[in-house]
């Protein structure tokens, strides 16, 4: 959409004012600002019908001509194997301190590439498209900047059409996963955050694309279990050595475990230490085999690259059925 020209509206501005005298203008009934952060009607607002037309012309340029054919290949300036050092340090020491995933994104992106879809809804999940030795990937990540990357209604919609696109046109997809949990209080319990997660949980189950997962930080309990783990038939599942992953933060799990020692602080202290000692890092995990492999951030882009090179003949299909009963 283009801003303040254009607008989207089952009933216009007159007719909402005769039949509920709700008095609302054209703009703030269907314009772009509304559509692209209130409803997810819309993907993307610009200023003007150029800038408009060139971003369609650049989406385009990642997409196949249908479902029917294979995602475009572009020729590449960059090299398969460059490392970033810079993203050892990207993940601050402190658990709870954030930072901004599209430098990481941008980093292990063929030439920094990265096409945003829908950025300005529900900002504490990514959706867009990149580029890896010259193909087209499907990128899923959380943003630790906006609600400390917890999922909520809202990103669990956006992400789960997002994921089924992909999965529709044969697009692989790579998700990068810092999540605390879903959103807790009782606004997104009324509004249904587990049917909405279970959208979510739907789309990556039965898409039958490679599916590459990179755990950067926190990856914890229902939250973790929708961003392509391996449980959810991720094919390759990588952790960096900061990941954590665990049904819950230390803090909450020893309160619940421990909830007979609360009133003795060393007690409490000596539980929430050993519990961040085995879960503060992804080895138990590793061990399980839910991990593939704990890798160093400044490999990622090497790893990722590997992973979907070897994955790009994978066929999976479905159980035959009608259709599936997705969460609606």
């Amino acid at each position: 959409m283009v801003r303040d020209t254009s607008y989207m509206f089952v009933t216009g501005p007159d007719v909402v004012k005769t039949v509920t005298n709700e008095i609302v203008t054209a703009e703030e009934l269907g314009g772009a600002k509304t559509h692209t952060t209130k409803s997810s009607v819309a993907d993307g607002a610009f200023d003007n019908d150029m800038e408009a037309l060139a971003e369609i012309r650049r989406l385009f340029d990642f997409l196949p001509l249908s479902n029917k054919e294979k995602p475009p290949v572009r020729e590449v300036f960059d090299t398969v194997d460059r490392e970033e050092t810079s993203l050892d340090t990207l993940v601050p020491d402190n658990p709870n301190l954030p930072y901004d995933m599209h430098e990481l994104i941008a980093k292990i992106a063929d030439e920094g590439d990265f096409y945003e879809i829908q950025k300005d809804f529900a900002k504490n999940i990514l959706t867009g498209f990149v580029r890896f030795d010259g193909s087209t990937v499907g990128v899923v990540a959380n943003l630790p900047m906006v609600l400390a990357g917890c999922l909520d209604s809202d990103s669990s919609r956006k992400a789960a059409r997002f994921v089924r696109f992909c999965d529709a046109f044969s697009i692989p997809i790579l998700t990068l996963v810092d999540v605390p949990g879903f959103l807790p209080g009782t606004a997104q319990e009324y509004g249904g955050i587990i049917k909405h997660g279970a959208k979510l949980l739907y789309a990556y189950g039965e898409a039958t694309v490679p599916k590459v997962t990179v755990i950067t930080r926190k990856a914890y309990g229902g939250a973790y279990d929708v961003m392509a783990p391996k449980h959810l038939r991720g094919d390759m599942n990588y952790a960096w050595p900061s990941a954590q992953i665990a049904v819950m933060g230390a803090k909450g799990a020893v309160e619940i475990l421990y909830r007979k020692d609360l009133g003795d602080a060393d007690k409490i202290a000596a539980h929430t230490a050993e519990y961040e000692k085995n879960f503060a890092n992804p080895f138990k995990a590793a061990e399980r085999g839910y991990i593939d492999e704990v890798i160093m951030p400044h490999s990622t882009r090497k790893r990722v690259c590997r992973a979907f090179a070897l994955l790009k003949d994978k066929d999976l299909k479905n159980p035959w059925k009608k259709h599936g009963n997705l969460p609606l």
